[in-house]
């Protein structure tokens, strides 16, 4: 019981003490506080992810209103998506937050955020995972809100509104689910047993996919999405695009894959709606994106557009597609870190923010810039990155499906969106290494970041790219779990 409790109680418990103590004099002690508890709890979460726990009752309040844990297979890919970047971004923010008010408050919330979405990824039912899903966004909140600007605060509002109003579609599908679902777990395969009124549980369902396709920023509900991360300090912004937005992928999972299961879905109007909406967003997302000279907002906008390939993937409903989605989760998630982190490198050096200013930033951050330039070629999709490999899938998938235009137009959708994709990454950097023969490239002076920042900027760069080199594993590891799924 302790090995799935600890890495959830840990970090919320040292946030909530953070907090309420008083600012440290010397700032290295609150570093150090901070990153003992990110390692400490990356440990714990790492011997939970290779525990053989059962599934265990913390409190029952009513016989189908009980708080459950168990570390499934789908948890746990979450639970180490969310630990490595974690980590990673925690330790970038020890020199990005230097600039920054109020950094008590920031790790304070940070640390309590680690525990929440691993109580997520953890959850065992619907009514925990509902739990949980909620305090996120609370937890979260002081993140995007964190420098009070009037921006900032209009911003985190936003994504309140937002994340509320989704929610609670979610929890009007929770009063059906929990009726009608032949057992208070997640079962692989979904708890559905024979149902009546299955017009009206589609719109339930329906109305929960929607509800949790906020957090994933999926048309028409992903407003909030490009006006928070451009707001919140790099680091949250870096967490907020490639951990909180997963937390709706993640949702979505639940529903589709262990509560209704897929044979309830497929060849219904929720399925053709669900894969509409998510070709919509690819395809939206990527033009905004490739109009936006804000550096961080048009990342945010390629947010919008490549999370709905992960959605796209789901809404298939053939494993091909859903072994795509799974892997773009990983690959998305490292990708996506990276970009955000190398805006706020930028940021932090020169206070550059909208992308006609970085022409010959890499003669002066060369580093920094290359980690951009292969990650945004993960993004794009060419190997040998972790983005080829799962665009691969999800085409294939696509193509598979036999479902009639979206087995062609899926494909078709995300080679368009892949070259959008090419168009708003890859001129930064021929901008940053080629800036002309009229840049005075003699009095150039090397501005690289500090190693809080490289270290973790280099780690995921890596980490992208490992992912397209060494599939096999993860492909493998997806294929067994899905195959329980379908």
């Amino acid at each position: 019981m302790y090995t799935l409790l600890l890495p959830i109680l840990v970090p919320i418990m040292m946030g909530i003490l953070l907090f309420i103590l008083p600012e440290p004099k010397n700032r290295k002690n609150l570093l150090l506080y901070t990153g003992i508890i990110l390692i400490f709890n990356g440990i714990l979460v790492l011997r939970a992810v290779f525990s053989s726990v059962e599934t265990f009752t913390l409190f029952s309040l009513h016989d189908q209103l009980s708080i459950v844990f168990k570390a499934d297979e789908l948890g746990k890919i979450f639970a180490v998506a969310v630990t490595i970047v974690w980590i990673l971004a925690g330790f970038f923010a020890f020199s990005y937050m230097s600039h920054e008010k109020n950094e008590k408050r920031y790790y304070a919330f940070y640390l309590i955020v680690f525990g929440v979405l691993i109580g997520l990824d953890f959850s065992g039912n619907l009514i925990t995972m509902y739990a949980f899903y909620e305090f996120m966004t609370l937890c979260s909140f002081p993140l995007v809100i964190h420098n009070q600007s009037k921006e900032a605060i209009m911003a985190a509002l936003k994504y309140l509104l937002y994340s509320f109003f989704g929610a609670y579609m979610a929890l009007f599908g929770i009063y059906f689910m929990i009726k009608y679902a032949d057992s208070s777990v997640f079962v692989p395969g979904g708890a559905f047993g024979t149902v009546e009124n299955q017009a009206f549980l589609l719109i339930v369902v329906f109305l929960m996919i929607l509800g949790f396709g906020v957090k994933a920023g999926m048309f028409p509900v992903h407003g909030w999405l490009p006006t928070a991360h451009p707001v919140a300090p790099a680091p949250a912004s870096a967490a907020l695009s490639a951990i909180i937005v997963k937390s709706g992928v993640f949702a979505m999972i639940r529903v589709a894959y262990y509560v209704v299961g897929p044979e309830f879905i497929r060849g219904t109007w929720v399925q053709t709606v669900w894969l509409s909406l998510a070709l919509i967003t690819v395809f939206m997302g990527s033009m905004l994106a490739y109009g936006e000279k804000v550096f961080k907002k048009r990342l945010a906008y390629s947010t919008v557009s490549q999370v709905s390939y992960i959605v796209l993937g789901l809404a298939l409903l053939n494993p091909i597609a859903m072994t795509g989605s799974l892997l773009h989760v990983l690959a998305h998630a490292f990708i996506k870190c990276t970009l955000f982190l190398v805006a706020g490198a930028i940021i932090f050096k020169t206070g550059c923010t909208r992308v006609d200013e970085f022409r010959g930033i890499g003669k002066k951050m060369p580093i920094t810039m290359w980690c951009y330039t292969f990650a945004s070629l993960g993004l794009i999709g060419i190997p040998p990155t972790g983005g080829f490999i799962s665009k691969w899938y999800l085409a294939t998938g696509a193509l598979d499906s036999g479902i009639k235009i979206f087995n062609f137009l899926g494909p078709i959708v995300l080679l368009i969106s892949a070259l959008l994709t090419a168009g708003y990454l890859l001129p930064v950097s021929i901008n940053a290494f080629l800036p002309g023969e009229d840049f005075d490239s003699k009095n150039v002076k090397k501005c690289e970041p500090d190693k809080y920042m490289l270290i973790p900027l280099i780690v995921l760069t890596v980490l992208s790219v490992l992912i397209g080199l060494f599939p096999n594993f993860l492909i493998q590891y997806f294929t067994n779990l899905i195959s329980g799924l379908m």
